[in-house]
């Protein structure tokens, strides 16, 4: 019975998308007609380096099953250097994610340009994949959120 609750699974997933890059390459996507998972909810932020580690924890405390951090190629942001602050700090947070019960694979950076949208659709399709195999997250769920 789990096996078919699993291939039934719909994966929620949060995407942090950095305003320059990241999101116009979901733009160019969606205007070139490539398909991704419709379960991929975009959060556009002015630079990936704006995204407090906490936002990510509290997608997953909100729901999330899997939570995606996209920003610019390292040395192309738009902020100088935004994104090499973005890689430090998601360093250290995937160090702590076994501590808090989470699965590494639920969480991800990706550095996608505005030219890229048919690697933004690629990785959103791999990642709500993966999300998808590893099946609902429970340990950081506030039980007030739910429906």
């Amino acid at each position: 019975m789990q096996i078919n609750e699993q291939n039934d699974f719909r994966p929620t997933v949060v995407a942090f998308c950095c305003n320059w890059c990241s999101y116009a390459g979901a733009d160019l996507a969606g205007n070139n007609r490539l398909s991704y998972p419709a379960d991929v909810k975009i959060i556009r932020v002015p630079c990936s380096c704006r995204v407090n580690p906490m936002f990510l924890l509290r997608a997953f405390g909100r729901g999330a099953d899997g939570v995606i951090l996209c920003g610019c190629h390292p040395g192309d942001c738009h902020y100088t250097t935004g994104n090499y602050f973005t890689r430090r700090r998601m360093t250290a947070l995937f160090s702590m994610l076994s501590y808090l019960g989470i699965e590494r694979q639920r969480m991800r950076v990706e550095w996608v340009s505005a030219a890229e949208g048919a690697k933004f659709a690629a990785v959103m399709k791999a990642f709500c994949e993966t999300v998808r195999e590893l099946g609902p997250s429970r340990r950081l769920e506030d039980l007030r959120c739910r429906k």
